[in-house]
């Protein structure tokens, strides 16, 4: 017989609080509870083990929805292909990495005005010789959001 769990116990023991287990129940995350006679939730210690792997999964960079998805794709493994958790892994993965290069450049950048003695916006962006990129920056930025029409 397995140990059934109040609403409570199981957020404890999880880490989480009772609204975040509410909200991965309407998310469709975790299974709606079996309900005791008095109408209180009731859970399996499957409960907390899934509550883990979420929380574990949105540490490593996982959104809800994409484990929403890695769920979906674990329960359905003999169904339709879906891409499993290696393939999303490689591709959370590459995004990381891409982070990790946008932040070097900008710790690098930002370490340069630092010891360049930046210590005004106005001055040093309208300096040649300012080691911060303000007018790249801005054009970059400029370019992402405008895109010229043919």
């Amino acid at each position: 017989m397995s140990t059934e769990l109040r609403s409570g116990q199981v957020a404890e023991a999880a880490g989480v609080n009772i609204q975040t287990l509410r909200y991965y129940e309407r998310r469709g995350l975790l299974a709606e509870p079996e309900r005791s006679n008095g109408g209180h939730r009731l859970y399996s210690e499957d409960a907390v083990t899934a509550l883990r792997v979420i929380k574990a999964a949105q540490r490593l960079g996982f959104t809800l929805e994409e484990v929403a998805e890695l769920l979906e794709a674990g329960r359905h493994r003999h169904g339709r292909p879906v891409a499993g958790l290696r393939d999303r892994a490689a591709a959370k993965l590459a995004e990381v990495d891409a982070k990790i290069a946008d932040l070097t450049t900008i710790r690098t950048t930002l370490a340069a005005a630092v010891e360049a003695g930046c210590d005004d916006l106005t001055v040093c962006a309208s300096s040649m010789c300012c080691p911060i990129p303000f007018t790249g920056l801005a054009e970059a930025n400029l370019s992402d959001r405008v895109k010229p029409s043919a």
